[in-house]
């Protein structure tokens, strides 16, 4: 007697869904940090943005881990960092200093911002399955990352809510502050500058234990005092920016005389 297969089970397992519902509330947090913005409630506004940041670094992991990986989550978290990290922190810039430079060049500038995010964003998904990716080969990245990007731009709002500096009550400041890190981030994120990545970041085995207490304390700093921590954290990333370009140079090198000899590096 032949045994009849059972029937197969249609439509999408819950396992995929759980990373998309993930970056789709990182978009919803990133949406909301324009409604605060528009309120005048600039701590709500980052917060969310900063919350936006965190779903943004964990969606891609839990789709890994849940083997849930797929090209539409790929194109949803593309549109997500767009909103989240190009839209909404351009509108909050504009509306908390930009405004203030003269006739239409604040706009202009903050709309700079936005460009750049969707050009980098657009620049990644072509290169998804281009082969010749030499940055992400030897595990850098091209560019600033969109959330580090937003990151850096909002480091003046950071800096006035944890020290209310004199010089940024000044409107015109102000503005001439943001408008000079707003379009130096932007040239970042679209420029082919090597930048790290987790996969280029490599630790000594005596180091991890302090790297864990790090981090932990670095998560209790967040709570605690959050504006002084990401303060330090953007100048921390800020100035390893060109560190970067000096370790991608030597790695480069080893790599090319590797494949001299037949021992290149691998990605």
């Amino acid at each position: 007697m032949n045994q009849v297969d059972p029937p197969r089970r249609r439509g999408i397992p819950l396992r995929a869904v759980v990373p998309n519902a993930v970056t789709v509330l990182a978009l919803s947090f990133g949406l909301t940090g324009v409604r605060f913005a528009i309120g005048g409630q600039w701590e709500l506004a980052v917060a969310a943005i900063i919350i936006a940041a965190v779903l943004d670094g964990i969606d891609g992991r839990i789709a890994r881990l849940l083997k849930a990986s797929s090209r539409f989550g790929a194109e949803l978290d593309s549109l997500s960092d767009v909103t989240a990290f190009g839209v909404a922190p351009t509108l909050l810039m504009y509306l908390w200093a930009l405004q203030h430079l003269p006739g239409r060049l604040g706009w202009v500038i903050a709309l700079a911002h936005a460009v750049a995010c969707a050009l980098r964003l657009a620049r990644f998904n072509a290169q998804i399955d281009a082969e010749d990716q030499p940055h992400k080969r030897l595990g850098y990245l091209t560019g600033i990352p969109a959330p580090a990007a937003a990151g850096l731009t909002l480091t003046p709002l950071y800096l006035h809510f944890w020290l209310e500096p004199v010089w940024l009550q000044d409107p015109a400041v102000r503005a001439s502050i943001v408008a000079v890190i707003a379009l130096l981030v932007a040239f970042m994120m679209v420029s082919n500058l090597p930048t790290y990545s987790w996969g280029s970041v490599r630790l000594r085995p005596a180091w991890r234990l302090p790297a864990l207490a790090a981090a932990g304390l670095m998560a209790g700093a967040l709570f605690t005092n959050p504006w002084a921590t990401l303060t330090i954290i953007s100048a921390g990333y800020a100035i390893t920016i060109p560190f970067a370009f000096r370790s991608y140079a030597r790695v480069k090198a080893r790599d090319a005389e590797g494949r001299r000899t037949g021992t290149g590096i691998q990605g």
